[in-house]
């Protein structure tokens, strides 16, 4: 199943445009392959405003978030993969969302399978007693 974390990202990012607030993206500076100006960040982290007044050419898929900024006058291009951006929020109120840190893989082929998860072909197990749900008002 693909990452929730790029849908997320671009859903925060309409919900506070949409709201007139100003979208900040906390991102892991030292991730493989980030493009940010180093010498902006702090503790491995930079805070990138966002907003559609402070970048150009802002494109945001599932692998990455691409666009222009300038800082302290002089442009940049950044390249900030989806993996890095440890939230999204609001400058204003601060409502937004934190994301956990993911590390990075090398390769898929190093992952090792896990020996908790049942072969595709078994059926899910069930649930030992009745299920219980509750009205919520």
């Amino acid at each position: 199943m693909n990452s929730s974390r790029p849908y997320l990202v671009r859903a925060l990012y309409e919900w506070i445009v949409d709201n007139d607030c100003t979208p900040h993206m906390l991102v892991n500076s030292e991730y493989p392959s980030v493009q940010v100006p180093q010498g902006f960040a702090s503790d491995g982290q930079i805070v990138l405003n966002v907003s559609p007044a402070a970048v150009r050419h802002l494109h945001m898929d599932n692998e990455a978030v691409s666009f222009e900024g300038r800082f302290g006058g002089v442009p940049h291009t950044l390249y900030v993969p989806i993996a890095s951006i440890l939230g999204i929020y609001a400058r204003e109120n601060g409502q937004g969302m934190v994301f956990d840190m993911e590390s990075p893989l090398e390769d898929e082929d190093e992952i090792e399978p896990d020996d908790d998860v049942p072969p595709p072909d078994s059926e899910p197990p069930r649930p030992s007693g009745r299920p219980s749900l509750k009205v919520v008002k």
